[in-house]
């Protein structure tokens, strides 16, 4: 027999017997010539994608070791799918007996108008990553070089659905002085995209706050407020272009809760929907750490009169409330950082090639990773 390679494939079903159809796909699979089922995972329940309305399906995940090529084992799948009833053409994602991917062949990419592998939308499907971390958690991604266990983590639980039809946005969430302006500037710089920086130094109300001089939170909080939602305003920016901002609206809350008292936090609630209403959401979310002293450093560093008074206290806070919005984020997945890992030109640019997978547009293995 030839040179084996190890390959993974998602099941699905969603019509019938669904369980039926993925055992007996799994076992034509078996049956298949030069090729070994070595293991099936666990069935998942899922929502269909793309439609509601649809039955819910039934998914799994094969590890098989072929001798045939990629081409070829493609072919054998669509053969698989045809044999168990099921139907093409009409919409997309419409309901079917057996689904058949084509999810990894080894750490082969491939891009052709028949096949692209690894399956261009892997990294964005929890119930596929699960089977795959049941099955080896260790597996690399060959184009996003991160292991499926990392890319699970990063949708918390939900499945995605690239969307070309709104702007592109990449948002950075993280404490003061934990450097996302610096990543930004230099992600944007390798991704020649355009960056949307908050306007610290242009809020006249901002020293005042730190100064302790608290009559003045509210209309500090306002002053961003307006400015966010103006600089991420669905009418300023282009669908399916992409931007880089240093930070997620999401964190008006925040600050809101942390800087203002009972009174001006109940006006400000009051407020905040209308301005929320306006704006983009995220595609994906970068969220750098690092140690309180490590940020404290930075703070220091560049600066800005108002902020030396910053104690460590009021930044772990922050980072507490940050990891509270993130451990339930359900809006798009989000790349959790060690800040020291990105120091270097490599890791940058390790990240920026991961920011392309995550963005709608040209598949990014189309070009080399």
């Amino acid at each position: 027999m030839a040179k084996l390679t190890t390959a993974y494939i998602g099941l699905g079903s969603n019509l019938g017997e669904r369980e039926n159809y993925i055992r007996k796909a799994a076992k034509a699979l078996g049956e298949t010539d030069n090729t070994k089922l070595s293991r099936l995972s666990a069935l998942i329940e899922t929502d269909p994608l793309g439609h509601a309305s649809q039955p819910k399906y039934l998914n799994a995940v094969a590890e098989i070791k072929t001798a045939l090529n990629a081409k070829a084992l493609h072919g054998r799948l669509i053969d698989i799918e045809n044999s168990l009833g099921r139907t093409r053409g009409g919409e997309k994602w419409q309901p079917r007996t057996i689904d058949l991917d084509l999810l990894l062949f080894g750490q082969d990419i491939i891009n052709r108008a028949d096949l692209v592998v690894p399956h261009p939308q892997l990294h964005l499907r929890c119930f596929v990553l699960n089977g795959l971390c049941e099955l080896n958690a260790k597996l690399l991604h060959p184009v996003i070089k991160e292991t499926v266990s990392e890319l699970a983590l990063r949708l918390g639980g939900n499945d995605f659905v690239p969307n070309p039809d709104v702007p592109q946005l990449v948002s950075f969430a993280g404490v003061i002085g934990v450097g996302k302006t610096t990543l930004a500037k230099k992600l944007s710089d390798i991704l020649g995209c355009e960056i949307l920086l908050e306007p610290y130094d242009k809020n006249p109300f901002l020293p005042e706050v730190y100064a302790g001089k608290k009559e003045f939170a509210l209309d500090s909080q306002l002053f961003f407020l307006a400015g966010r939602a103006e600089q991420l305003s669905r009418e300023l920016l282009e669908k399916g272009k992409i931007y880089i901002s240093d930070y997620v609206f999401d964190k008006e809350r925040i600050y809101a809760n942390r800087l203002l008292n009972a009174r001006q936090l109940s006006l400000y609630k009051e407020i905040y929907p209308t301005f929320a209403a306006r704006i983009v959401a995220p595609v994906l979310v970068i969220y750098p750490v690092d140690s309180v002293q490590s940020c404290l450093e930075r703070i220091h560093k560049r600066n800005r009169p108002y902020e030396q008074k910053i104690e460590p206290k009021f930044l772990q806070g922050l980072s507490d409330d940050y990891d509270r919005l993130l451990a339930d984020w359900k809006t798009c997945p989000v790349i959790r950082i060690s800040m020291s890992d990105y120091m270097e030109d490599s890791g940058v640019e390790h990240l920026a090639n991961q920011i392309k997978s995550y963005v709608a547009g040209p598949s990014v293995i189309a070009s080399p990773p």
